[in-house]
């Protein structure tokens, strides 16, 4: 046989395979490398789950426990609480740009629609018809005393459980950017 008959039969074998192959099930992904990856067997939070008593997956944890990363915030939701965290808590993080930078970020996220860009009460909501919240510079707190003079841990109390209008960010702030905010409001408290 020559060399070019070789040729062309292996030419034509691969084009037959190719026509073979491509009638098949058009919804098939071909063969898987690793089904466990896309046929788990862990079971899903919300499927009924045979290896409990009470036959549900999502199982609750045992008391006392604390899920990874969580930071736990010892002062309670009362005026005693407020004034304790005012005067034992400090704000952890190092006072560097890019802690300011970020707190400026999550400030004028979350906070400057009631605050204001400047922290003076003037935020978008005020516009609407929402009572306006104290300036930071000039206002006085509702727990009394110059917004400007309160404490790293009375500004972290309060964005934790919230304080009259104002609901608490617990939820859409971490522990790490509750500081962060901190450093900024702290920078509005001198304008």
């Amino acid at each position: 046989m020559n060399k070019i008959k070789i040729l062309g039969i292996a030419v034509a074998a691969v084009a037959t395979t190719v026509v073979i192959t491509s009638c098949k099930d058009k919804r098939s992904t071909g063969w898987e490398y690793a089904p466990n990856m896309y046929e788990h067997i862990a079971y899903d939070p919300d499927q009924p789950n045979p290896n409990f008593k009470d036959g549900k997956t999502a199982q609750k944890p045992p008391q006392g426990t604390i899920p990874v990363g969580f930071v736990t915030f010892d002062y309670p939701n009362t005026k005693d609480g407020y004034e304790l965290a005012g005067t034992e808590v400090k704000n952890p993080l190092p006072q560097t740009p890019a802690s300011f930078e970020e707190g400026k970020v999550l400030f004028e996220h979350f906070c400057s629609p009631c605050h204001g860009m400047k922290g003076l009460g003037d935020g978008l909501v005020v516009a609407h018809g929402f009572p306006a919240p104290p300036s930071y510079s000039s206002g006085q707190s509702s727990r009394g005393g110059a917004m400007k003079d309160l404490s790293d841990g009375k500004i972290y109390h309060t964005i934790t459980y919230g304080l009259n209008a104002m609901g608490s960010y617990a939820s859409q702030l971490a522990p790490e950017e509750r500081w962060k905010v901190i450093m900024y409001v702290r920078h509005l408290q001198t304008l």
